[in-house]
């Protein structure tokens, strides 16, 4: 039970987002671009000046490199197989190899590990970010119809405020620089307010998805994908990195997410079967519900 009420402040928020825009019909779009554009960048860069550079930034960034492109090997190979179209192949990569550590994994590993696990949580979600904005825009693009490669990507990451307040922290940090108490002050009150924020955003688009005519037989290949595959996968390559106690755990957990938010809006701005894609979405971020507590269990 008490690992069911781990995950149930997150889906408390998540359930009142859902209900706001079922009732109000929220412009989410609005709110989605106000947490992205102004207050994930002041949670990444308080992470990277807060928090000493050490080793195992580079052990997450070699994780989830491992993680991503081992994922993305199996998919590239089973479609090959299967003989997918570039449109599926692509969806597949977007809902199985992209999973929801920031705006949902953060919150579930701050409630479960405490501060300093909610602090690898967030680099590992900044660097999650730059996979999704590289590698997933790249395939998201590829699978459109009208593609136009990655020029678009390249914009994209450019554009993307998260990398320069992570970039930010990292030099002030490394710097003699140090941030007024004051400014600080201002930094945590938006840094604290995002992960409820976005969990909201999530809760919105969980409510605005369609099923469509895609059935849940069609993506019983993206949960084993997230549920099992990826956790296990995410074992075996923890013990070829000189990682151990929380920061494993905290690895563990995160690579059985659902499959990302984000990658929904990517389907959707290239038409690469965003149906498919959404409904990969709400059908992991539900079944977590019970997935998340026993991976949790199974850890500790």
């Amino acid at each position: 039970m008490e690992f069911i009420l781990v995950v149930l402040p997150a889906f408390i928020i998540l359930a009142i987002g859902y209900i706001g825009q079922k009732k109000i019909k929220i412009d989410r779009k609005s709110v989605s671009v106000t947490a992205l554009y102004l207050m994930y960048p002041f949670l990444a860069f308080r992470t990277f000046y807060t928090n000493e550079l050490t080793m195992e930034y580079l052990y997450i960034l070699l994780f989830c490199l491992s993680l991503c492109f081992s994922l993305l090997l199996i998919v590239l190979t089973v479609s090959r197989l299967r003989k997918l179209g570039q449109t599926k192949t692509s969806a597949v990569i977007l809902s199985g190899v992209f999973m929801n550590s920031g705006n949902y994994g953060t919150p579930i590993i701050l409630f479960a590990f405490g501060s300093v696990g909610f602090d690898y949580a967030v680099i590992m979600m900044v660097i999650q970010s730059i996979l999704m904005n590289t590698i997933g825009l790249y395939y998201a693009a590829k699978g459109s119809v009208e593609t136009s490669g990655m020029k678009d990507s390249l914009m994209r990451i450019v554009k993307m405020p998260i990398l320069y307040g992570a970039l930010i922290g990292i030099i002030v940090q490394l710097s003699t620089i140090k941030v007024p108490e004051f400014l600080m002050r201002s930094v945590d009150m938006i840094a604290d307010a995002t992960i409820p924020t976005i969990m909201l955003v999530l809760g919105m688009q969980l409510a605005s998805l369609s099923r469509s005519a895609v059935k849940l037989k069609s993506i019983s290949g993206i949960i084993i994908l997230r549920v099992v595959i990826s956790p296990i996968l995410a074992c075996i390559i923890v013990m070829f990195l000189p990682i151990e106690g929380q920061l494993e755990k905290i690895l563990i957990v995160l690579s059985a997410m659902p499959t990302a938010a984000n990658t929904t809006m990517f389907a959707l701005q290239f038409n690469t079967d965003p149906d498919f894609v959404s409904f990969s979405t709400m059908v992991t971020t539900v079944l977590s519900i019970i997935t998340v507590p026993l991976m949790l269990l199974l850890v500790s």
